[in-house]
C-alpha cells in the first residue's frame, strides 16, 4: 500500500504539470488586456513596462517554464489586477472559507443520502421507498441556484425562522448555504447505495449469512452495507472536489466571502496568475481526493490493497 501511495503522488507531478500547460495555452487565447480598466487604450511605454515587470514580453515557453517554477516553490506570482495582491495572499485570505463551506456541504451530502438509500433499500417499493426516491430525483432535477432560493424563500421571507441568507460569521448563517450546496450531492449518494444495496442483498453470501441465523442489523451493517459503501467511496473523492470547486454560484447568491467569486472575476479580466494559480489549486484538491479514496479503497477492499502492494 506504501508502495502504490508514493506512486500515485510521484504521478501528481506531470498531471500538474499538464493541468499548468493547458490552462496557460487557453489562457493565452483569451483576446484582451489585462491592465486595460476601460476602453482606452494603454500608452505602449506604459504597457512597454508592465510587460517587463510581469515577464510577458518573453517566449511562452520561457514564461511557463518560470510559473512551474513558481508553483513547486509556493509561489503563485502576483495578480496582475488587483493591485499590491499575489495569488497567495488571496489564497490564503478566502480558499479557507470555500474549503469550509464545501466541507460543510459534503458532510449534509453524507449523513442525509446514505441513510436515505438504505432506509430505501430496505423498505423497495414500500412508502419509504417512495418518499426517499422523490427527494433524491428532486435533487438530481433542481439545479443548486434554485435550491439556494427557495430556501431564502421559504425559511427568510415566508416563514422567517430567522435564518441569515448572507455572510459566513456565524453557524445560523452556514446552514442555508451547506444545504444548497449538498443538495445535489445528498441525492446522488442516496440513489448510488439504495442501487448497490439492492444489488448486494440479492448475493449468495448475504443469504448464507441469513441462514446462518444472523441478526438482520448485523447481516447489514457486516455484509450489506460495508460492500455497498465501497462504490460510494468511490465516487466520493471527484464529488468532494466538485463540491469544494462548484461553490461559485452559491457563494455569489449567500454573499459568502469565498475564493469563487475571485476565480469568475480572474477570467473575465484576464487575470491569468489568479485564473491559473486557482485551477492549480483546484486539481490538487481533486487529486487528493482521488488519493484519499484509493487508499479508503483499500480498507474497504483488502484485494485491491493486496494487488497494489
Amino acid at each position: 500500500m506504501t508502495k502504490f501511495i508514493i506512486r500515485r503522488l510521484l504521478w501528481t507531478i506531470p498531471v500538474l504539470l499538464l493541468v499548468i500547460l493547458f490552462t496557460f495555452l487557453m489562457m493565452r487565447q483569451i483576446k484582451g488586456n489585462p491592465f486595460r480598466k476601460t476602453e482606452r487604450a494603454v500608452p505602449a511605454s506604459i504597457q512597454a513596462n508592465l510587460d517587463r515587470k510581469f515577464h510577458l514580453d518573453q517566449p511562452w515557453y520561457v514564461q511557463y517554464g518560470e510559473y512551474v517554477k513558481g508553483v513547486f516553490t509556493a509561489d503563485l506570482g502576483p495578480s496582475l489586477v488587483l493591485r499590491n495582491q499575489n495569488v497567495n495572499d488571496i489564497v490564503k485570505s478566502h480558499f479557507p472559507v470555500s474549503l469550509e463551506l464545501g466541507a460543510y456541504a459534503f458532510f449534509f451530502a453524507i449523513v442525509v443520502g446514505i441513510p436515505l438509500g438504505v432506509a430505501a433499500a430496505l423498505r423497495a417499493n414500500k412508502p419509504t421507498d417512495y418518499l426517499a426516491m422523490l427527494v433524491a430525483n428532486v435533487g438530481f432535477a433542481v439545479p443548486s441556484f434554485l435550491v439556494a432560493t427557495l430556501l431564502i424563500y421559504y425559511f427568510a421571507v415566508k416563514w422567517d425562522v430567522g435564518v441569515p441568507t448572507s455572510g459566513w460569521d456565524t453557524w445560523q448563517s452556514k446552514i442555508l448555504p451547506s444545504i444548497a450546496l449538498g443538495f445535489f450531492p445528498m441525492a446522488y449518494f442516496a440513489r448510488l447505495v439504495r442501487g448497490t444495496m439492492l444489488e448486494t442483498l440479492q448475493q449468495d453470501y448475504v443469504r448464507t449469512a441469513k441462514a446462518k441465523g444472523l441478526r438482520p442489523q448485523r447481516v447489514v451493517g457486516l455484509h450489506v452495507l460495508r460492500n455497498s459503501l465501497i462504490p460510494v467511496v468511490t465516487a466520493a473523492g471527484p464529488l468532494l472536489g466538485a463540491v469544494i470547486t462548484g461553490s461559485f454560484i452559491i457563494e455569489t447568491i449567500f454573499a459568502i466571502p469565498g475564493i469563487g467569486r475571485y476565480y469568475v472575476s480572474s477570467v473575465s479580466a484576464r487575470d491569468y496568475s489568479v485564473t491559473m494559480g486557482l485551477t492549480i489549486l483546484y486539481a490538487v484538491i481533486v487529486i487528493f481526493g482521488n488519493l484519499v479514496v484509493d487508499i479508503l479503497y483499500g480498507f474497504l477492499d483488502p484485494r485491491t490493497r493486496e494487488q497494489r502492494t
